[in-house]
């Protein structure tokens, strides 16, 4: 990508959200923005994620390799080259100069300065993919237990490469409940990532699904409940996930997806504070294998 020619080109005093739009998410917890990447940029991200679906017809297991010595590339049970199921891509910025253009620059970290600023840092990213016919679904859960830090000032950005529709197993979340106590995804000493069956009942209840078209992004606080469906329809629903925190905010675990862009500053400047609130969680268990959802399917259904 040539970035001298970029249309989100990174700017100080840019303002891509409205005050309204702040206001609705500090209230609700989350915010779909609307076009807040280019045209341009949305075909750059997709074409490097569909050669990576294309290199993984070529592979019958999880395969390459991240910071920790994890797998990069995540395949879901009945991959094949036939029906590829490439459900997870680690660390994407790493290995493709658009996503580490995305991810560090422009719109996404512009707009999360205004949510959570002034100043910013990453924490990590990643590709989730539900590819037309396969399961994968998204059990109710919030991140926060995933990623604790000595604040709650996170923010997880989802950039839709798809349109997000009823039919594709589109973002649910829970209005209002990054307000509520923090949720346990440990059950009977296993963490499954996922919160108790009557935490989900209420969920299901009074869930809100957002749609989106490519490019427009939906910002999610941390402590958000939210989840997501199986992709019922023929057309795919991928979403690059970038999540950031406060500059003053401290990790008190081991970053589930560490890269070589962990913990660098993308807007603002640094303090060396450490700002704390008062909460108690259960420490996170790190995924052993390629990513979380090993560690969701040890829950009931």
């Amino acid at each position: 990508m040539n970035s001298s020619n970029c249309k989100d080109c990174h700017s100080g005093d840019k303002v891509m959200l409205k005050a309204e739009q702040v206001s609705f998410f500090n209230e609700n917890g989350f915010l779909v923005a609307e076009n807040l990447i280019s045209r341009e940029l949305v075909s750059e991200l997709r074409a490097d994620f569909a050669t990576w679906v294309n290199e993984s017809k070529l592979h019958e297991q999880s395969y390459g390799t991240t910071l920790d010595g994890r797998p990069r590339f995540d395949l879901e049970p009945g991959h094949s080259a036939a029906t590829p199921a490439l459900r997870r891509v680690a660390s994407p910025g790493e290995i493709s100069e658009v996503y580490k253009h995305v991810m560090l620059n422009g719109a996404v970290p512009t707009a999360v300065a205004q949510l959570i600023g002034p100043n910013v840092k990453l924490h990590h990213a990643k590709i989730n993919s539900k590819l037309p016919g396969t399961p994968t679904k998204v059990k109710w859960h919030q991140d926060f237990p995933f990623t604790p830090h000595t604040n709650d000032d996170l923010i997880t950005a989802l950039v839709m490469l798809d349109d997000l529709t009823e039919q594709n197993g589109p973002l649910e979340v829970v209005p209002g409940t990054h307000k509520d106590p923090i949720c346990s995804l440990w059950h009977n000493g296993i963490f499954t990532g996922s919160v108790t069956g009557v935490v989900e009942e209420e969920c299901h209840r009074t869930a809100v699904r957002c749609h989106g078209t490519a490019g427009s992004v939906c910002f999610m606080h941390t402590r958000l409940l939210h989840g997501s469906a199986p992709n019922l329809s023929n057309d795919p629903r991928t979403l690059f996930i970038v999540v950031y925190a406060a500059e003053d905010a401290i990790p008190l675990a081991e970053n589930p997806l560490p890269s070589i862009f962990d913990g660098q500053l993308v807007y603002g400047v640094e303090t060396g504070k450490v700002r704390c609130i008062p909460f108690e969680i259960e420490l996170p268990e790190k995924p052993k294998g390629a990513s979380f959802f090993t560690q969701q399917v040890q829950h009931r259904d």
